[in-house]
């Protein structure tokens, strides 16, 4: 199967955009930009998503025990260009402060999922991480980042 036709067809699924974050053993704060977010199940709360495995951050990630699923808004495309570049995914202080289980949370973020580590499972060229929800704050208002053939989208 030729891989840019399937990433071109895989690219006509409408995804939210996300960060994920956590922090470096040496407890700095880290992102990085996905679209691969799914839920997984409402009791116990488990949520997912799939981390590259040639990422310059995988072990970071890998090794984790806390991350968060930060699910961003419509103006915060500045945001999800900054993380999503290669070797950039140190997250400057103006963008987060520390969530209760010390992963960062984005500001202004419409939803962030607090997450302990529950599972991965290989994917091919990706890691599937599972993480259970430990908490969570959502804004009561804001239009999603979306995600759609290559380009950023909203809803109206």
């Amino acid at each position: 199967m030729d891989g840019r036709e399937l990433r071109n067809a895989l690219g006509r699924f409408a995804t939210g955009v996300c960060l994920i974050t956590t922090t470096t053993r040496d407890q700095l704060p880290i992102a990085m930009t996905v679209n691969s977010f799914a839920a997984v199940s409402l009791e116990p709360p488990l949520v997912l998503w799939s981390l590259q495995n040639n990422s310059e951050v995988y072990q970071e990630y890998a090794a984790a025990r806390y991350f968060n699923v930060n699910v961003l808004c419509s103006t915060q495309q500045s945001l999800s260009n900054d993380y999503a570049r290669k070797g950039d995914h140190a997250i400057r202080p103006e963008h987060f402060s520390l969530g209760k289980y010390g992963a960062p949370v984005i500001r202004g973020a419409l939803v962030t999922f607090e997450c302990e580590m529950d599972a991965t499972h290989a994917g091919g060229d990706h890691l599937i991480i599972v993480g259970q929800v430990r908490n969570m704050t959502h804004r009561p208002t804001g239009k999603p980042l979306l995600f759609y053939s290559g380009g950023y989208g909203e809803i109206h």
